[in-house]
């Protein structure tokens, strides 16, 4: 992807102009600032516009409503506005330099200013502190055109002071190293080493957003290996995992670099359009490890359990960073069951893609099955970060997974709700109240059908049921 030190100004979207425009009718100043600015320069498509001006935001709300522009007042202890126009919000914010950070979060008092350049100064990456007009051109006072063309994420002015300000920027640093594919400037690299402890004072909330980012980069192994103190502090569970020795004929790396090994497979499998979830999976599913570890008389070590803990410690950490239940409940079930065994069943997917769905939340027999068939990716990118001896099962996964596709196509159930019979044909056959006995009948209804014991007709369950 290119970049041009200059911005076709038929790029602007409109409604930004809108906003541009209105200010200026009024007297003041105003620029396209950030994160639309450094993708128009890319010629990457530009999201959000964020317009900065020299109006206290008074001004700024007096002048766009005079010109039939909708606007909230979203931020004005640090002057800034809201302005919507076609539906879409501009953020409008006064010029200004920051005070102290003495939260590692917000200044603690902004001082209001009256040239751009200075606003620039006090944003975190130079990629990110550009300034646009459609007939004044770039502001680019740090260089943040050549940082791109570079590929180079770095900090504005001093890197140790802009990470002291704000602890949560060591995570947009490799946040947008990862989206972007650049590196990290050897200076900003340096400080975000000596910088990760200082995570730990930020909100686990926060931490969570920018660890989304990370994960639906696709490039969240990179960051794994290239950034793994600032990893290791924003998942301390993580920790553990380095050095671990695995002490199994089964593995010939550490926990950690199988993780990442199983991370950068399920992005080979998935040809790079790897779900979330299944990110999130390979990147958490042998958390339990060094936790259920222990050494055989033979001195093989075993991880007895592992999966039961992984879900557990999996559930604790998506809890802690917000991630919404139906993101988290599939993921907490893929690392489950991620090594349940599959050779000694009679209708091996059949079994794991009942208890999968069960556990994962999905609400159709559609979304169980695109799981399932993530279920092997995963166990296909684990078994490739295994010992080369061992690699042969993701081989052998492909049978299975051709088992659950005659399973898709011939409509075989796996959930109650998918016999042929109802909870009311249970209670006129078997003479039973309605309540928990009625379930479990079903319950053992399903697994005589999966079982092969007797078809999903409505006849041969009623005879089954009476016997």
């Amino acid at each position: 992807m290119g970049v041009t030190h200059a911005i076709d100004p038929a790029l602007a979207p409109a409604y930004g102009l809108a906003v541009l425009d209105a200010l200026e009718a009024a007297g003041h100043e105003a620029w396209f600032v950030g994160g639309w600015v450094r993708d128009a320069l890319r010629g990457a498509p530009a999201h959000d516009v964020d317009v900065c001006t020299d109006a206290p935001w008074e001004e700024s709300e007096r002048a766009l409503v005079s010109a039939g522009i909708t606007v909230h007042e979203t931020g004005t202890a640090h002057g800034t506005v809201t302005a919507v126009v076609e539906g879409k919000p501009v953020e409008v914010t006064t010029y200004r330099i920051d005070g102290a950070y003495t939260d590692h979060r917000r200044p603690d008092s902004v001082t209001f200013v009256t040239d751009v350049r200075e606003d620039l100064a006090r944003r975190d990456f130079t990629v990110n502190a550009m300034a646009w007009h459609p007939r004044r051109g770039l502001v680019d006072p740090f260089d943040g055109a050549g940082d791109l063309e570079r590929r180079l994420i770095r900090a504005v002015g001093v890197p140790s002071e802009r990470f002291e300000e704000d602890a949560l920027r060591l995570l947009r640093a490799v946040r947008f190293a990862c989206r972007l594919g650049f590196a990290v400037e050897e200076a900003t690299q340096e400080a975000l080493v000596e910088a990760a402890p200082t995570l730990s004072q930020v909100a686990q909330e926060r931490i969570g957003t920018e660890m989304r980012g990370i994960m639906v980069s696709g490039r969240a192994a990179w960051a794994m290996r290239a950034e793994r103190e600032v990893m290791l502090a924003a998942v301390p569970e993580l920790a553990p995992m380095v050095g671990f020795d695995q002490r199994s004929p089964y593995h010939a790396y550490d926990v950690y670099e199988h993780t990442v090994r199983v991370m950068e497979g399920v992005e080979c499998y998935t040809g790079g359009v790897t779900s979330e979830r299944l990110r999130w999976a390979a990147f958490l599913h042998d958390i339990g490890k060094p936790a259920c570890f222990t050494v055989g008389e033979n001195g093989q070590g075993h991880f007895y359990g592992h999966p039961h803990e992984g879900a557990r410690m999996t559930e604790k950490i998506l809890r802690r960073f917000a991630i919404p239940l139906e993101l988290a409940r599939p993921v907490v079930a893929l690392v489950r069951l991620h090594d349940r065994p599959m050779k000694s069943e009679k209708r091996p997917p059949l079994k794991l893609l009942a208890e999968l769905d069960c556990r994962s939340g999905v609400r159709t027999r559609g979304e169980a099955i695109a799981l399932m068939h993530e279920m092997f990716d995963l166990r296909r990118a684990d078994a490739l970060a295994k010992a080369p001896d061992y690699r042969d099962w993701a081989c052998e996964l492909d049978r299975y997974e051709r088992m659950l596709r005659a399973i898709d196509a011939s409509g075989v159930c796996w959930r109650t709700s998918d016999l042929a019979i109802s909870g009311g044909d249970v209670i006129a056959v078997r003479g039973i109240k309605p309540g928990p006995e009625v379930g479990k009948a079903l319950e053992q209804t399903l697994a005589a059908v999966m079982n092969g014991q007797v078809e999903n007709r409505r006849d041969a369950l009623l005879a089954w049921l009476a016997r």
